[in-house]
């Protein structure tokens, strides 16, 4: 159930799925590095963000290496980067966790970034979309790629008042840098 208008400000979570990464043999999963077209990628993702009007007020950002340096080359588009939170419940995280990250987002935030990984992400989208315009909830269902980003509203007078279903998923785009002839 979508809560009603005037039930709280606007509020955004626009949820980033790292670029694509590398896999480097005997690095652990946590210090893999972005692939090469992951650094393509992340700076894309930044502009999209930017060409959206959805730049954040704050990020959440997964301390994995690959979701740091999505951060770092995303946000890098930007003017101004607004404030970034690394956080170690991000990584390898389920929606009870994820959920818990995001209710943690100071009231005056309207616009919130989440930087982390899959199946997590994908399934934190699903479960907060009540409704979707046009096709974007089976576009999530279909896959949610790497650089892949999910932009859910709300209305609510705190984060912590966000619960499973009662966001609008407005839209799903997957940011690709072009490829250097």
């Amino acid at each position: 159930m979508m809560a009603r208008a005037g039930a709280g400000p606007l509020r955004r979570l626009v949820v980033l799925r790292h670029a694509k990464s590398a896999w480097p043999v005997g690095v652990p999963d946590h210090e893999r590095p972005l692939a090469p077209r992951g650094r393509r990628d992340a700076p894309a993702a930044g502009r999209a963000l930017a060409e959206a009007d959805c730049l954040p007020d704050l990020a959440v950002c997964s301390t994995a290496v690959r979701a740091r340096q999505t951060w770092e080359l995303a946000s890098a588009q930007w003017g101004t980067p607004p404030p970034v939170q690394h956080d170690g419940r991000v990584y390898a995280a389920e929606v009870p966790e994820l959920l818990d990250v995001v209710r943690g987002a100071p009231d005056h935030v309207r616009t919130l970034l989440l930087v982390g990984h899959n199946p997590g992400l994908e399934e934190l989208v699903l479960d907060l979309a009540g409704d979707a315009l046009d096709d974007v909830l089976d576009d999530v269902t279909t896959k949610f790629p790497t650089s892949a980003i999910a932009f859910l509203s709300w209305h609510g007078r705190t984060w912590a008042s966000l619960a499973p279903g009662t966001a609008l998923l407005t839209d799903m785009i997957v940011a690709r840098g072009k490829k250097k002839a």
